[in-house]
């Protein structure tokens, strides 16, 4: 059966090579061909879209660099939405789950990763798309595509430990 990935922001970047957000867009962008070949389902959340689209308003003092990415940016998550992208995007939040997840948060954002560093809601939203993903894709492995060690860890042939 078929993987499937919940590219993260930290990918995300990486595949629209966003200054100072970006160090191995080429090693990136190789895996996400591997993962196309490999026939993996490649989902992106909106917490990864509206991240990505907040690090490009910051990523530099040079507003043309800016114009240059974000077209990339919109362009990318245009084609996704119409099913011409590598990736497909997940449904915005409802507002049900968020209440719920907001109501989880003070005990989320208390956790920190071997670094000493915390999470945030964005990295909370990811990890409750990949529990959907794990709910409506029993028996298939469901993943979180990400370079930061906290997120990657969610993966179901592996679980973390919580």
């Amino acid at each position: 059966m078929k993987s499937i990935a919940l590219i993260d922001t930290s990918i995300f970047c990486e595949v629209l090579d966003v200054p100072s957000k970006a160090s191995d867009a080429g090693k990136i962008r190789k895996e996400l061909e591997r993962k196309v070949a490999a026939d993996e389902v490649l989902l992106l959340p909106m917490t990864a879209v509206i991240e990505t689209g907040n690090h490009i308003g910051q990523c530099s003092s040079d507003g043309g660099l800016r114009r240059k990415v974000a077209m990339r940016f919109v362009g990318a998550v245009l084609k996704a939405m119409k099913g011409k992208a590598p990736f497909t995007p997940t449904p915005f939040f409802e507002s049900v789950a968020l209440e719920k997840w907001l109501a989880e948060f003070p005990e989320w954002a208390v956790r920190t990763d071997p670094k000493g560093k915390g999470s945030g809601l964005g990295d909370l939203t990811i990890q409750k798309e990949w529990d959907r993903q794990r709910e409506l894709n029993p028996g298939r492995r469901v993943y979180i595509w990400s370079k930061d060690q906290h997120l990657s860890s969610y993966d179901t042939d592996n679980p973390p430990a919580i």
